[in-house]
């Protein structure tokens, strides 16, 4: 049975949020920890507080986004898709910001935003003028993995 438009998005609102929230909690203090901020960083690499405006931003266009997928969808195989993205959002930030492991993070980054692309352009046809709402995610992902090649080519 199919569910309301504002259900998904809420769903989808509760889903991202939480990754959000989780990617915080591994974060072990993330930007603001002694080794983050020694870290020879890229020129473009934005102030602090346009991190979470952006994922703010970034993580409601998305859910609209998804809103929009699950409601015109005959299947829900972007599921696992999403659970995928999910899972490497979440990853990035323990891996990077917990851990350390820089490298790592770059793969998981990258992986993330070739992932949300693929997304863009498999269901481009489904949600239509809707898929502009994902791309705020692709841009600011392309921003992110830069922000961390640089570290790793500099640090």
């Amino acid at each position: 049975m199919k569910m309301k438009l504002a259900k998904y998005i809420t769903l989808f609102l509760i889903l991202n949020f939480s990754a959000l929230a989780l990617g915080v909690l591994l974060m072990d203090n993330g930007a603001q920890s002694n080794w983050y901020l020694q870290l020879n960083k890229a020129p473009w690499t934005p102030p602090g507080w346009v991190f979470g405006a952006a994922w703010t931003f970034i993580m409601i266009c998305f859910a609209a986004y998804l809103g929009f997928l699950a409601k015109q969808s005959k299947n829900f195989k972007f599921i696992l898709l999403f659970a995928i993205q999910w899972f490497l959002n979440v990853g990035w930030n323990f891996a990077f910001f917990n851990q350390h492991y820089i490298s790592i993070g770059l793969v998981l980054i990258t992986a993330l935003t070739l992932l949300v692309i693929y997304m863009f352009y498999k269901y481009k046809s489904i949600v239509k003028n809707i898929s502009i709402l994902i791309l705020p995610y692709i841009i600011w992902l392309c921003i992110a993995t830069s922000l961390n090649a640089y570290i790793l080519i500099y640090n």
